[in-house]
């Protein structure tokens, strides 16, 4: 049964498990990018590690996390319990920050960020299925709203703390990654002590289904929208190079990671908006404007590190993300079978994870050998590359 404290009309009449799990997720975001909106600066300026390197450090963090969600939301259905593999998920998360005040080198930097992402990928799936067991179907949408809204609080707050503690420690990375440690343990307490879970009924016989029978399910459809999403995140490198050029343009150090917070404004102010109007134009032309705005990002970031032009091409990376991966996410949905979405989801993420470490060790290896602007200039290129495999299919929206 489940807990009457998770049925107490808070605002709205939402759920009071539903607020502590968009808490648990603003705490730890807080923390994760107070150290994120940092680490790329940290890497290359204190440890000494070239861009390469930062960029297969990130590249196998973020397909890290993306491989572990195959699996997560899969255990947690057949366990029929998600809120243990949540806290575990969040435990190990809290536990790598201490290891990133105290790095020395880039082993122990790649060690720390594979752990705190295969706690973000175990975390993942079995929060937003608790967060859908907890929330009456009527306010389900407004239960991963609000989640989501309390998400991107953190995502803004991190950098921003980032930002005054350097300023106030002059420039002192490792003692502000040790107040990193503070937000990411609370998000576990508040985990453990202040979200209930709703029992299941677990009946029937479950079916592999990752079985033969069961992929052979997946149609060509499904599979072309993994494809354009693998080019995709191959034009899309990870955002640690976006931090890197702000540097170049002489910005003070300890305002760097408000690049970040720009692209978090953006990303969250147009995500909702072109979600809705997904809804009503072809997901294939929504694309493709997706994919222009990424060009044109590109190359505003590649013509100059002034801190002007950068803030302008970090906002049209922003609003690239609004219009793009909610609707990505859409469309494996909409080509894939019912019973089968969970699978859909994880190939999709094992896919786009691979292309995310492929495009970070290119990316990293131009911006070494040839220069930063040769960085974006590529990802323009695979923009048009995946512009050419859009227009080579007609197919509904």
């Amino acid at each position: 049964m489940t807990d009457s404290t998770d049925k107490m009309p808070i605002p709205s009449k939402m759920p009071r498990g539903i607020w502590m799990l968009g808490f648990v997720s603003l705490l730890m975001d807080i923390s994760s990018e107070m150290i994120h909106s940092l680490l790329p600066l940290f890497m290359v300026g204190t440890l000494g590690i070239s861009a390469l390197m930062v960029g297969v450090i990130e590249g196998l963090a973020e397909a890290t996390a993306l491989v572990v969600k195959i699996f997560s939301g899969a255990l947690s259905d057949y366990l029929g319990k998600r809120k243990g593999l949540a806290v575990f998920g969040y435990a190990l998360g809290a536990l790598t920050k201490p290891f990133f005040a105290l790095a020395s080198s880039a082993g122990l930097i790649l060690a720390a960020r594979l752990t705190d992402r295969v706690g973000k990928g175990i975390r993942g799936a079995p929060r937003d299925a608790l967060v859908a067991d907890i929330a009456p179907p009527e306010l389900r949408g407004a239960a991963f709203g609000l989640r989501q809204s309390l998400d991107t609080v953190g995502a803004f707050a991190g950098p921003l703390l980032a930002v005054g503690l350097m300023l106030l420690w002059q420039d002192d990375f490792r003692a502000v990654f040790w107040v990193a440690v503070i937000p990411g343990l609370l998000a576990v307490v508040l985990l453990v002590f202040g979200v209930h879970e709703p029992d299941h009924a677990v009946s029937g016989t479950r079916r592999n289904p990752i079985s033969r029978a069961n992929l052979s399910r997946l149609s060509a459809p499904y599979w072309w929208v993994v494809a354009v999403g693998g080019l995709f995140t191959l034009a899309r490198f990870s955002e640690a190079f976006l931090v890197l050029r702000a540097q170049q343009g002489g910005m003070a150090l300890a305002l760097i990671p408000l690049v970040m917070v720009a692209m978090n404004i953006v990303y969250s102010l147009s995500a909702y908006p072109f979600g809705k109007l997904s809804d009503r134009v072809s997901h294939t032309r929504l694309l493709v404007i997706g994919l222009f705005v990424l060009i044109a990002a590109d190359l505003v970031l590649a013509s100059s590190a002034h801190w002007g032009t950068v803030l302008a091409g970090v906002a049209l990376w922003g609003i690239h993300l609004g219009m793009t991966q909610g609707l990505l996410a859409t469309m494996v949905a909409d080509t894939a079978p019912a019973d089968l979405r969970g699978t859909a989801y994880g190939f999709f993420n094992l896919i786009s994870g691979l292309a995310m470490l492929l495009a970070s060790v290119c990316a990293g290896f131009m911006w070494d050998v040839y220069g930063a602007s040769s960085t974006f200039y590529a990802g323009a290129a695979f923009c048009l590359l995946t512009l050419i495999l859009l227009a080579s299919r007609q197919r509904p929206a």
